[in-house]
C-alpha cells in the first residue's frame, strides 16, 4: 500500500472532456505541481455524495492558499458517472476534476482496492485523501471504514498540511 514518502505510479484516468472522454496520466497531473488527490468508493453513494465531495468544495479556497494547483476526485467509476456526479454535487462548477479509473489501474496500483460483496461493492477504492507534492505523497489520511468520512474529509487533510 502507497505511504507517505512513496511516489506515485503512474496509471491512465479519464475525464469527461468538452468531446468525450480523455485519457489523463497521473504523472502528467502531479509532475512539478502541488495537488490533492482523494478517492471515495462509489459515486452517488451515500457518505461520497453526502459528505466527502462537499468537504472538499467547501475547503477549496483553503487549499488554494496553501498553494495547492488542484483538487482530484478518483473513482472506479466510469467518466459519464464522474462528469454528472460532478456536475450533480456542484464539484465540477466548484473546480474539482473528477477523474475515472474505471479499471481499476492506478487504485490498484496504489493498494487501496477491496471489495464489499454484502452491499455491492466490488474492486472499489479505500477511502482515502492525500497532498502530492511533484509526484510524491507527502501526506496520506486512510479511512479504516469506507463508511467513514473524518480524517479523508478535506478539513481532515488541512489538519495535516
Amino acid at each position: 500500500m502507497i505511504s507517505t514518502g512513496d511516489t506515485l505510479p503512474d496509471a491512465t484516468l479519464i475525464q469527461m472532456g468538452s468531446d468525450g472522454p480523455e485519457e489523463v496520466r497521473v504523472s502528467e497531473k502531479t509532475k512539478g505541481r502541488k495537488v490533492v488527490i482523494f478517492a471515495v468508493p462509489g459515486a452517488f453513494t451515500g457518505t461520497c455524495t453526502t459528505a466527502h465531495v462537499p468537504s472538499f468544495i467547501r475547503t477549496k479556497g483553503q487549499f488554494d492558499a496553501k498553494g495547492v494547483d488542484e483538487i482530484i476526485c478518483v473513482s472506479v467509476n466510469d467518466p459519464f458517472v464522474m462528469g454528472a456526479w460532478g456536475e450533480s454535487t456542484g464539484a465540477t462548477a466548484a473546480g474539482l476534476t473528477m477523474l475515472s479509473d474505471a479499471a481499476s489501474e492506478f487504485t490498484k496500483a496504489i493498494g487501496m482496492d477491496f471489495d464489499a460483496p454484502p452491499v455491492g461493492l466490488i474492486a472499489r477504492s479505500k477511502r482515502y485523501a492525500m497532498l502530492v507534492e511533484d509526484g510524491k505523497v507527502t501526506a496520506l489520511n486512510l479511512e479504516e471504514s469506507p463508511g467513514t468520512c473524518e480524517i479523508s474529509a478535506g478539513e481532515g487533510l488541512l489538519d495535516v498540511i
